[in-house]
C-alpha cells in the first residue's frame, strides 16, 4: 500500500512540475499566453501583490500577458519545497525566480491550490510575493 501511495504522489509531483515548466517556457519563454488554459482551472482565481483578486482564465491571461511583456519578464524557474494533500485538491508551497530584462532575478514565494480538471493538475489559486 505504502508503494502504491509513494507512487501516486510520484506520479503527482512529475504532473505537477511538468505544468510549472510549462509556465516557464510557454508563457513567460515563448509569450503563449493561450497555454494557461492548460496551467489553470477554468474557474480559477490568482492573487497577486498588492493588487486585486482575478478570477477566470480570461482576466488570468490578461493579467500574465501585462505583466511578462510590460516587465519584460524572461523566466520564472519554480521549485516545490512541500507538495500536501487537501480536500479534493493538494497544496503546494514553493520558491520561484523570476528574471526581467535589466533587473536583478527577483526571489519570490508561492502557494498554488492545485485541483485536477479534465483529468489534468492545474493551478486552482495561486498567491505569491517577494522575498524583498
Amino acid at each position: 500500500m505504502a508503494s502504491q501511495q509513494t507512487t501516486i504522489a510520484n506520479d503527482l509531483k512529475a504532473a505537477m512540475a511538468k505544468v510549472n515548466e510549462l509556465f516557464n517556457v510557454e508563457v513567460i519563454g515563448n509569450r503563449n499566453f493561450s497555454a494557461l488554459d492548460q496551467i489553470y482551472t477554468a474557474d480559477a482565481r490568482i492573487l497577486p501583490p498588492g493588487g486585486p483578486m482575478i478570477t477566470g482564465r480570461e482576466a488570468i491571461r490578461g493579467f500574465w500577458r501585462d505583466l511578462v511583456q510590460g516587465g519584460n519578464i524572461q523566466s520564472a524557474a519554480l521549485r516545490s519545497v512541500d507538495v500536501m494533500p487537501s480536500a479534493d485538491g493538494v497544496v503546494e508551497i514553493g520558491n520561484a525566480t523570476i528574471v526581467a530584462e535589466g533587473t536583478p532575478a527577483m526571489d519570490v514565494k508561492y502557494v498554488v491550490y492545485w485541483r485536477a480538471e479534465d483529468g489534468q493538475w492545474k493551478w486552482h489559486v495561486d498567491i505569491w510575493n517577494t522575498n524583498a
